[in-house]
């Protein structure tokens, strides 16, 4: 899964674009490059990031997703976001799927709207709001805890009449590095609720932090954490650098 950011804040700078040329440059990049799908977001969900209105939201991705669409009709879209009027309007404009950060919990209907779209949904773990995450860090047995959260929210999304649901564990989002990485080390458990798992550890704070070294210089990092992530059972790899992740698969894959 390869990332477009229609976000003037995003906290990678090389993964921001704003126009319909530089839209299309990088998508025909990662579609070449191997990415199966392209995710689209354009509401910054980092520590802190700024708030911004559902109608710009909508204006940021709705034309782009629609661009792309026409100029590659076999491109996979996924909108990222946790509203359900943009996903409503990003489904309508050509994705194919929702990946939600919130798990459903930021828009009381959005559950709701995935099963009258019909479409994948990408259902992740997270505490709080991008605003308040980075406070929202307590757990007793963090395995324990999200492995409910899951349970909970699949139940219900499944009591809606949603049917095909990907899990994302949530690197970043309300989790210490230090729990970042006890979360990778122990992915594999998520294996257990039968569902494809999604890792999105792509020049991560958990990376570039912890070596001290700039977002810029994260790539290898985020390589090795990658490695991990599907050795621990990810099926899909959320990423700002796809030609790399491709090789990495293949690797794996030859082993």
């Amino acid at each position: 899964m390869g990332i477009l950011n229609l976000t003037p804040d995003s906290f990678y700078q090389e993964s921001r674009i704003n126009t319909d040329t530089a839209i299309l440059k990088k998508a025909s990049q990662m579609l070449k490059q191997g990415a199966t799908i392209l995710d689209i977001g354009g509401y910054s969900t980092r520590p802190n990031a700024d708030d911004i209105s559902i109608e710009e939201e909508i204006k940021r991705v709705v034309n782009p997703i629609s661009t792309i669409k026409k100029e590659f009709p076999d491109a996979i879209i996924s909108i990222d976001t946790f509203r359900s009027k943009v996903a409503k309007e990003a489904i309508h404009a050509g994705a194919d799927l929702i990946n939600d950060v919130s798990g459903g919990n930021l828009d009381s209907q959005m559950f709701e709207m995935v099963a009258k779209l019909k479409v994948p949904y990408i259902l992740m773990h997270m505490r709080g709001t991008p605003q308040t995450m980075k406070t929202l860090t307590h757990y007793d047995n963090i395995i324990f805890e999200m492995m409910t959260y899951f349970e909970k929210r699949i139940n219900l999304l499944k009591s809606f009449g949603a049917e095909e649901i990907i899990l994302d564990v949530g690197f970043g989002f309300a989790k210490t590095i230090e729990q970042n990485y006890f979360l990778l080390k122990n992915m594999a458990a998520f294996q257990q609720l039968e569902l494809p798992i999604l890792a999105g550890l792509s020049r991560k704070s958990m990376i570039y932090k912890h070596l001290k070294i700039p977002v810029s210089e994260a790539l290898n990092g985020t390589t090795v954490l990658n490695t991990v992530a599907v050795q621990n059972g990810a099926q899909i790899l959320r990423v700002h650098d796809v030609k790399e992740a491709m090789q990495t698969i293949k690797l794996l894959g030859d082993l």
